[in-house]
This record gives structure tokens, C-alpha cells and sequence, in this order.
């Protein structure tokens, strides 16, 4: 395998960087700022960073993730190419502060907007790249004193600038209901309140073992959805924004889209009498058949990349 120089700059987002931290991978750190106005303010400063940081590094390919208008902005500010991975369809704003200055708009197959000559589809989810060869650690289980049935729920902060005008969902309700049928754990992007922090995940690189085990997901999240859903585990997604992969992993029958409170209890409940998490690994195997290595094909991407 080629060797090549990578620089990694990175905001603290939740957990990113400690995550980082954790796996002993160097990175600068950078300030994050969100929701519109947020973005807008953020440009200058966080362009003017990443700008003296191309300068010391001298990159040959910029590289960002849904949203990062700044990579793409700063790629054309040193005329360098920049690849830009989208599977975020609904992100208007972000899209008009980024897809123009990208070079390539690297989106999964099931994206459902056409960007013309400048996107790249590949037939997988973001997240595959991560969960394909996940090897689970049942310790963690032991860690949590997690015995018997269990359900996760997640959390969003709600400061995206996509995520303006919608609320969440009522946690103390859904508790309330799913720890009639086991355990409860939350995964929050946001502090808890006190006295819900009790069914906080603590260490952030337990989240993956848990969903993974766990019997149940039900959650804001479109991306922690998807992570169950594609670890074998029944999936209700709670949050009314609609995305391309969402869609095929509901037309797969491996998660459920559900907006309503009460509708999302009652299949909640129905998925943990039913014991749905044998059919659900079942669906998974039969997914995975039919994706590609995403790890891979990002790799022969990025070094095999020629600008045009």
C-alpha cells in the first residue's frame, strides 16, 4: 500500500475529538460554529485557519464531509482539487456555501438529487466503512451491567443549520415505556439533564458494541440509525427529514420511519415482544452481500484521483 502524508483537522463536535485522542491519530484542532448564522461567521475565520495550515502542509487534495464548505472554499482559494462526501440532501444552505467550489461531490447510489458532472456515486452508505468488519466486544456489556433485553436511544443537539424549526422527541415518555421491556441506555449529541444522565453512554467508543447488542434502537439520529440498522438491529427513526439512504435501508425493511410519538412507542414495543433482532441479522448479511467495500473504493478514490 502507497505511503502517503495526511493532515487531519477537526472540530470538537460531541466526541470527535476525543475519539481521535483515543485511537492515538494526530490532528489539529479547529473551532466549530453552527447554525446559519454560525456557518456564515465561521467562514472567514475558520477559511483564514485552514488556509495558513495549506500553506505549512502544501496539500495536493483536500478532502471534507457533508457540509464542510470550508475545505471546498479553501481548495479553490490554493487552486487545489477537493473532494467532497455528501449523503446530506436536505442541507440547502450548506450545499449552496460548498458544492460550487468542490472539485467532486462523492455521494452514496441512493442519494436522490442529480449534481451533474461533478458527482461521483458509489454503491454503499458512509458508514459501511466503519461497520463492515466491526468486531463487537461483549465486555462492554459488563461494563454497563447490561443483562437481558435493552434499548438505546439517540439524542441531536438540533443546532444544524438543516435542523432549524424542528423539536425532538419526548424522552421521558419513551423511557417510561421501553424500560417496562428492559433496560434503557441514551446517546445524546447534547448534555442530558440530570436526571436522565444515569442512561448516558459514558465512553463514546462503547456506542458501536452497544448498538450492536442491543435489542432496540429508536433515535433522532439519521446516521446512528443507520449504524443499528446496519449492525442488525431493529431501527425506528424518529426525525421527520427524509435522505436517500434512509429510504433504501426502510425499503429494505431494516429500519422504520416514524414521526409520531405514540406510533413509534407502540413499534417499539411490538419489535421487543416479537424478538425482532433474529430477523434483523439476518437482513443485515443479506445487505452487506450487496455493497461494496467502502473502505477500498474510498482509498483507490483518493490515490487514484486526477483532476480534470
Amino acid at each position: 500500500m502507497e505511503k502517503n502524508e495526511v493532515l487531519i483537522t477537526a472540530r470538537n463536535k460531541e466526541c470527535t475529538q476525543y475519539l481521535l485522542r483515543k485511537e492515538k491519530i494526530r490532528f489539529i484542532p479547529r473551532k466549530g460554529y453552527y447554525g446559519v448564522f454560525g456557518k456564515l461567521f465561521g467562514m472567514l475565520i475558520i477559511n483564514a485557519f485552514l488556509l495558513k495550515q495549506c500553506v505549512k502542509f502544501k496539500p495536493d487534495l483536500l478532502i471534507g464531509s457533508s457540509g464542510n464548505c470550508y475545505i471546498a472554499q479553501t481548495s479553490r482559494l490554493i487552486r487545489k482539487p477537493s473532494l467532497i462526501f455528501d449523503d446530506t440532501e436536505h442541507a440547502k444552505f450548506q450545499k449552496m456555501l460548498t458544492f460550487p467550489f468542490a472539485t467532486k461531490v462523492i455521494t452514496p447510489k441512493c442519494y436522490t438529487l442529480d449534481l451533474g458532472k461533478k458527482q461521483v456515486r458509489y454503491n454503499g452508505f458512509k458508514e459501511l466503512a466503519y461497520l463492515r468488519d466491526f468486531k463487537p466486544n461483549k465486555e462492554v456489556l459488563r461494563k454497563y451491567n447490561i443483562k437481558g433485553k435493552f434499548s438505546v436511544i439517540r439524542l441531536v443537539s438540533w443546532d444544524a443549520s438543516h435542523d432549524i424549526g424542528i423539536k425532538g422527541i419526548d424522552i421521558s415518555k419513551i423511557i417510561s415505556k421501553l424500560e417496562e421491556k428492559g433496560r434503557v441506555l441514551i446517546s445524546s449529541e447534547s448534555k442530558l439533564p440530570k436526571k436522565y444522565q444515569k442512561y448516558q453512554i459514558k465512553n463514546p467508543e462503547d456506542l458501536h458494541h452497544i448498538l450492536y447488542f442491543a435489542d432496540l434502537f429508536i433515535g433522532e439520529g439519521a446516521s446512528t440509525a443507520t449504524e443499528a440498522a446496519l449492525l442488525g438491529t431493529p431501527a425506528i427513526y424518529t426525525n421527520k427529514l427524509n435522505l436517500g439512504y434512509i429510504d433504501e435501508l426502510k425499503q429494505k425493511k431494516l429500519l422504520y420511519q416514524i414521526t409520531d410519538e405514540d406510533k413509534s412507542i407502540k413499534k417499539a414495543i411490538e419489535l421487543l415482544d416479537i424478538r425482532a433482532k433474529l430477523k434483523w441479522a439476518k437482513k443485515r448479511r443479506l445487505i452487506l452481500q450487496n455493497k461494496i467495500d467502502v473502505t477500498q473504493w474510498m482509498y483507490n478514490l483518493i490515490i487514484n484521483f486526477e483532476n480534470e
